[in-house]
């Protein structure tokens, strides 16, 4: 079984305004209002907040370490207040470490809520998206900051949309597998150390590393450009983990499945991922085999599964007692002789 070094699980602690702003400008459509003194403001949670209840006088559960949501409901509120109570109302949360504020709906921010973001180095957004859609999008990229990672080393392949990723000892054949599988169509989305993101309660997502990327180390040829040189379409940056593969030299006492009736599993990161020993023979063929166990998970994933449909017609003829046991798989058909 694959052993999975728990030290490399790591989770980010928090991450600045500043690489928020640098990372979401462009999807989000965020546009700056006040100055850049408050980027090296901290955000510690990845859910966000509505501060309708603060604005109003309530900040016993104000959870001001969030990023604050100004929608239509807290701007006309605000809108509403004569400028003495407005600024009162805003100086009333801005005691407060707020990470940063974000207006939604194109709304317009207030010259008092300028002046005190600038005079506290708050940072304040203004956006066109709308409230829940923001909520949606803002909450997703800080999941995904904030999400429990862990490297593995291995080879990591599209293989008919089935995430695959190959794992085992050094020099044991991995990249070349990749490569191989690579060449017949499919896309590598990382090589050597592999990114393994949980993103929800059964789902990892793998990606390479920034600096290596689609690189690859081929012993005796050295690093290619998988990018370069087959193209775009041979490589995807992200997929979720669905099939690990162990390749190990072929063991005549090893215990290696022979029916597929007893499928076995690997936890990750609390994530139960199917399970493939492979041994490897001169002349084994592991790239076709490889697109195999992809197709073959695909129909179990649709619901239908070779090895139980098998085995449910051997029960059923040794239920029936037949003893047609040299009967023909195929109907007889007059002069058809190919």
């Amino acid at each position: 079984m694959i052993k999975i070094d728990q030290k490399a699980v790591s989770r980010k602690r928090n991450i600045t305004v500043g690489f928020f702003f640098e990372n979401a400008r462009k999807p989000f459509k965020l546009k700056l209002y006040s100055s850049e003194s408050g980027f090296s403001r901290k955000i510690n949670d990845q859910n966000l907040h509505r501060p309708g209840l603060a604005l109003a006088g309530f900040v016993e559960t104000f959870s001001y370490d969030r990023v604050q949501i100004f929608g239509n409901t807290e701007m006309r509120y605000l809108a509403q207040l004569p400028d003495p109570q407005k600024k009162e109302s805003l100086n009333r949360i801005f005691q407060f470490d707020i990470p940063c504020i974000i207006l939604t709906n194109n709304n317009e921010p207030f010259p008092i809520l300028i002046e005190l973001c600038k005079k506290y180095s708050i940072p304040l957004f203004s956006t066109t998206i709308s409230t829940t859609k923001l909520v949606y999008l803002v909450g997703d990229f800080l999941d995904d900051q904030f999400a429990p990672r862990i490297s593995i080393h291995g080879s990591f392949v599209d293989v008919y949309g089935a995430g695959m990723l190959f794992v085992g000892k050094s020099g044991i054949g991995k990249s070349e597998v990749a490569l191989d599988l690579v060449e017949r169509g499919h896309r590598l989305v990382a090589d050597d150390v592999i990114i393994l993101t949980k993103k929800g309660e059964g789902i990892l997502m793998g990606a390479g590393t920034s600096l290596t990327k689609h690189f690859m180390e081929i012993r005796g040829l050295g690093i290619i450009d998988v990018e370069r040189m087959f193209g775009i379409r041979a490589i995807r940056y992200q997929k979720r983990l669905e099939i690990i593969v162990e390749l190990e030299v072929w063991n005549d006492n090893g215990n290696y499945t022979r029916t597929g009736l007893d499928e076995e599993t690997v936890s990750i990161q609390d994530v139960e991922i199917p399970y493939i020993k492979l041994p490897i023979l001169p002349g084994k063929n592991i790239t076709v085999i490889s697109e195999v166990i992809a197709l073959n998970y695909l129909l179990k994933h649709y619901g239908y599964d070779s090895s139980t449909i098998l085995q449910n017609r051997l029960t059923q003829k040794i239920q029936n007692k037949s003893d047609d046991n040299d009967t023909r798989g195929v109907d007889y058909f007059e002069h058809d002789f190919e």
